[in-house]
């Protein structure tokens, strides 16, 4: 007779953990992950030529640059990604950031530098920062 309840708790037993193991399999069975993409790459970064820098004075306060257009090559696009920034190196405090723009070919850069004002006794250099 003992033989016999043995032979039942271990049936007991075995029963059991094949419906806990059917439970987990269950949740494990019903979990979706999307098709998803990974990968990398190289390429050459090269950087660009800025020629015929021209600062545009105030027609009131000469003292005072109001813009700064120049060239760049290879072209910029003025839409997408394409971004030009000048950093103006003053004497005193700075350096001063100003966001630019393109015009359609992409060659020629404006930069309006009145907010802050850039004024000739102050500015040292200028460094520009191109991306594509």
């Amino acid at each position: 007779m003992l033989k016999h309840v043995m032979k039942a708790r271990f049936a007991v037993v075995i029963v059991a953990s094949l419906v806990v193991a059917g439970g987990a399999y269950a949740f494990t069975a019903s979990n979706t992950v999307p098709n998803s993409t990974a990968g990398s790459g190289a390429s050459t970064v090269s950087g660009y030529t800025v020629t015929a820098l021209h600062y545009a004075l105030d027609a009131t306060t000469p003292a005072n640059i109001d813009s700064l257009t120049f060239t760049v090559s290879p072209v910029i696009p003025n839409t997408g990604s394409g971004k030009v920034v000048v950093q103006a190196a003053l004497s005193t405090g700075g350096p001063t950031n100003y966001n630019c723009t393109t015009d359609t070919t992409g060659a020629l850069v404006t930069c309006v530098t009145t907010s802050p004002q850039l004024t000739v006794a102050l500015l040292t250099g200028v460094t520009v920062v191109a991306a594509q």
